[in-house]
């Protein structure tokens, strides 16, 4: 049995690398603005759960014919800080904006998680759910900022910070599962996979 991402994060790759599994990678189609315009009225958790179940979904379509026994794992990442609900940033002035309302705060990580099992060719069993984990940011100076914002770092990632990167440096703490923050819960994918009938360990390399 193979495990496919439906990501293109390589902090969600090397998180499951490091815990033994070396997944196919897929790389889903799904319109997220469209997607989360649909549900103006969905609660966060709500919201990060229906685009990992987008994702995963695509891919077990498109891969049905080639792996017809595979086992598709989709996630979603996005920061709760001040009411508002934030993705990736996407430019260096949406980032600088952001920062000014994180630092020195904290805000809520959060993932949503959905492994689909496929049965020839099938989606045949599905588990979603969604973790959760409080973040203390640092706050930087100006200096340090500019130079972090210069990296392309936070550019490209949920709520414009990593704690396995450069924004380690700025990440006081975190309160929870420290691999949600990365951008996939272990803990919560070991329940999600329990509950489509398979252990982590099936998935090891050995």
């Amino acid at each position: 049995m193979r495990l496919v991402l439906a990501s293109a994060s390589p902090a969600r790759l090397g998180v499951l690398r490091a815990a033994g599994v070396d997944p196919l990678v897929e790389v889903s189609d799904v319109d997220e603005d469209a997607l989360l315009d649909a549900h103006p009225d969905a609660a966060p958790e709500q919201k990060v759960t229906l685009l990992a179940g987008a994702k995963a979904t695509a891919v077990a379509r498109r891969i049905a014919g080639d792996r017809p026994d595979a086992l598709v794992v989709g996630c979603d990442s996005m920061l709760h800080i001040d009411g508002e609900l934030v993705g990736k940033p996407g430019d260096v002035d949406t980032a600088r904006e952001r920062w000014a309302t994180m630092a020195g705060r904290t805000g809520e990580l959060l993932t949503g998680h959905t492994v689909l099992r496929l049965a020839d060719g099938e989606i045949d069993r599905v588990a979603e759910g969604h973790a959760v984990t409080g973040v203390r940011f640092a706050d930087p100076t100006q200096a340090e900022l500019e130079a972090y914002l210069a990296t392309g770092e936070p550019l490209q990632v949920a709520g414009s910070f990593t704690l396995d990167g450069f924004g380690g440096w700025f990440v006081e703490g975190i309160d929870g599962d420290p691999s949600n923050v990365i951008g996939i819960s272990l803990p919560l994918l070991r329940r999600l996979l329990g509950g489509v009938g398979v252990s982590p360990v099936d998935l090891w390399r050995t």
